[in-house]
Formats: C-alpha cells, structure tokens, sequence
C-alpha cells in the first residue's frame, strides 16, 4: 500500500499493512549458500490479501517464492490469515513470523506479538510493516517506538524505483555475503519520526547510497538528499526490518510491472537474514568465481566426479540426462543462461534450444532428468545455489527439489533425478 502519495486518480490510499519479501539470485551474483542444519527451522507468514494491489502482487509472489526456496535452504513454510494465531504463538511452534500485506488487528494480537519477540522469537519485516500514522492505537508504541525504533510515518517518495544500497555493517550474518553496494529491487521508499543513528538499540545494515539520488519520479514526492537507512536490526531482540517490499503496478489493470525478487543481492540479504533469525545457520564466504551465463561447463558431482551428460551424445526431445565419466566432449558441456528472479535454462552445447527438463512436470522425488526443447517451464529452470569453492546444488523452480545422483550411486549411465534437497555431495556440483 502506498502512503501519502500521488497515484493515477482514484489510487490515493493510507497504508495499513505488512510485507516481507524472499529470494531468487541472478547469475554473475554470488548466490545463496546451502543450509546443512539437520532439523528445519519453521517460518510462519501472516497476510491478508486486501489491501493495495501491489501488496497483494507482493503476497502473491512471497507465497510462491518461500515454498521454492524452504527446503534448499534449512527451513520450512507455513501461510496463513489467521492473525489471531498471534494471541498464542511460542518461539517453540515457529521459530521465524513473517508479516506480508498487513498488520495485527487488535490488542491482543499485538501483545501476544510482543510475548513472542521478548521470548527469543525472530521476526523479519518489510517496507510497510513500520507504517503508522495518527489513528494508530496506543497500543501499538511497543511495536513502533521500541522494536522498530521509527516513531511515525513522515514521507515516502513515489513512484517505485531501484536504488543503490550502501551495506552499513558487512559483519552482520545478514550482509557478510554482499558488497559495499547493492542494487535493490524496485520500490516505494519511507523515512521516519526518529533519527535511528541516535538509537544505541538499533545496528543500521543498508542505508541509501548518496550516489543514488534523486529518489522517485514524481517531482513533488522525490528525494534529493539526506540519509534514508532501509535495513536495520534491533540488537535486543531477533529482527530484521526491511524497507523494500512494494511492487511497480499498472493499477487500472492491478498488473505488477516489477517483482520483489528481481536483485540477486536483495535477495541473497533476505534468505541469509531469514536464516539467522531461524537459529540456523552460520554463512559461507561469497565464492569469488561466478558462473558467465554465456560460457559452456563441464558439470562435475563433488560426490564421484562424474560429468553432467547427454546420453549417446543426443539432443532429441526425451534424451536421458545422465552421469558418466568426465571425456570433455560436447555431450557434457551445459551454459546456465539467466531466466529470471535467479533461475536459470540449462542448455545443451550440441542443440542450445533443449534444456534439462524434469519430466513430466513431475514434483516427486526421484522424477527422472532428460532433454526437452525449451518452452519457459518451471520445471525446465533451475537456481544455482552457491556452496563457495566453485560448487553449487540445483533447484527446481516448480518444486524446489535439488538435481541429484540417486543413491549417491558411482556408476556410469545413470540417470539424474530431482530429490529433496539434503546438502549431500550427491546433490553438489562443481561448474568448472
């Protein structure tokens, strides 16, 4: 929802909600690690649907994108509209609560909120979770004044733009992994009542970088200087806020114009975030090679150190993706051309147009890999998932299953399966 703005005539309208947002990586980005921890941690996720469409756009994705990414990366998922799940939730139920397109409704729902964060809960907020003007209720100073340290609602600009992020503290689990600058996705942008430099609680991550104004396209709701911090962490409790979240819409037709997860960097910060709020996870170093979506790989299991390959050297619609020993012909030989929000299309070198498909669209374990021409299916893409050294495991888009060797089997012919992620060797690859 956008506060205090000038939309198209009729759009104007007071921000009441919540988002959060999570992931995907691009190529030529350091990606995301692997989560090794043995029991996932649980991620619930509030949300309404009802108000604004670009915060419903951005539900819509979050409910995908979180599903996608849970078991390759320590956690699991659960959704719901039940707010009053608030009143009585422990840190033992879930260990991470999201809130996506609005906020607690009542009294009870904020305190039984507040319970849970002053009891080691984690909790991750995004853009217009710190939003409050002068109708909201008392009750709610805990959540604004201390938590998040904002007071008041002041400004945003408008419309949603990308901008250029200064990481403030490289140390945090949530941003050891980026650079000194990263591009965000597009977004509406907000400032606050209190300065939080001033607030010995508050550890600032991200702020916006000087080199980046002016900020909006609408000259009467356009930044042009000062300090705007975007990320930030209350050093008291397990949280994150997160001042980006808003998508780029057409509203007379309610079609999104931008996603959430379109800066690789975004969302690498998102999920390492995520999981140091589950408890999970220490963070790896960024691998300092990346995969060149125009370049052609040998792709190696860490496992046996067998190669990636096309069986009988074929191309056809059908062709069984296997392993077999490394012999640098072109039957081994793949290129991970960008698709979008992170994913990739697997090409093969002797055909370019046929990509590692998972047949049959299947979501089960142990559906077998091949070769089919490329149509942009979900289960023609694949996100690489950084574990440093140069090796990655391979994620489904369509079921968020990793690429393996079934059984951890050695021998040559086999046929490569998608299997649930489990950050064994039978599931890493190295790009060479």
């Amino acid at each position: 929802m956008h506060a205090r703005s000038r939309r198209p005539a009729g759009r104007v309208m007071k921000a009441l909600a919540f988002i959060t947002a999570c992931l995907g990586l691009t190529l030529g980005s350091p990606a995301v690690e692997a989560a090794h921890a043995a029991t996932p941690f649980k991620v619930l996720a509030f949300y309404s649907g009802t108000f604004d469409a670009a915060h419903i756009s951005f539900e819509k994705e979050a409910n995908v994108w979180f599903p996608q990414q849970a078991a390759a990366n320590g956690f699991t998922y659960t959704s719901t509209t039940n707010w009053n799940q608030l009143t009585t939730i422990t840190p033992d139920q879930y260990q991470v609560v999201m809130f996506y397109d609005d906020q607690p409704q009542s009294q009870a729902q904020f305190e039984g909120f507040q319970r849970y964060m002053q009891a080691g809960g984690g909790f991750f907020g995004y853009h217009v979770t710190a939003y409050n003007d002068n109708s909201t209720p008392a009750y709610t100073n805990w959540f604004h004044n201390t938590l998040l340290g904002t007071g008041r609602f002041q400004t945003n600009t408008w419309g949603p733009t990308p901008e250029t992020l200064k990481i403030e503290n490289r140390t945090h689990p949530a941003t050891v992994n980026l650079p000194a600058t990263i591009t965000s996705s597009t977004s509406e942008w907000y400032s606050w009542q209190f300065d939080l430099r001033q607030n010995a609680n508050i550890s600032i991550l991200a702020s916006m970088d000087q080199s980046t104004f002016p900020i909006g396209t609408d000259p009467a709701q356009t930044w042009n200087s000062g300090y705007y911090p975007i990320v930030w962490t209350n050093k008291n409790y397990k949280m994150l806020y997160a001042n980006f979240g808003h998508n780029a819409m057409n509203y007379q037709t309610n079609t999104a114009l931008s996603s959430t997860f379109e800066s690789a960097n975004q969302n690498r910060l998102i999920l390492d975030g995520l999981k140091w709020l589950g408890g999970g996870g220490t963070t790896t170093p960024p691998d300092p090679s990346t995969i060149d979506p125009a370049a052609w790989y040998p792709v190696v299991n860490k496992g046996n150190g067998k190669c990636v390959d096309a069986r009988a050297a074929a191309s056809a619609n059908g062709t069984v993706i296997q392993q077999y020993a490394c012999n640098g012909s072109n039957a081994q030989r793949y290129q991970f051309a960008t698709t979008s929000g992170g994913y990739t299309r697997i090409n093969n070198f002797a055909n370019p147009a046929q990509v590692i498909d998972v047949s049959g669209v299947s979501t089960a374990d142990n559906a077998g890999l091949q070769l089919w021409a490329y149509g942009g299916g979900n289960n023609q893409q694949w996100q690489p998932v950084s574990e440093g050294s140069g090796y990655y495991h391979f994620v489904a888009r369509h079921s968020g299953k990793c690429l393996t060797v079934p059984g951890a089997s050695a021998a040559d012919s086999v046929q490569l399966v998608q299997a649930t992620c489990n950050g064994s060797a039978a599931q890493s690859f190295k790009v060479a």
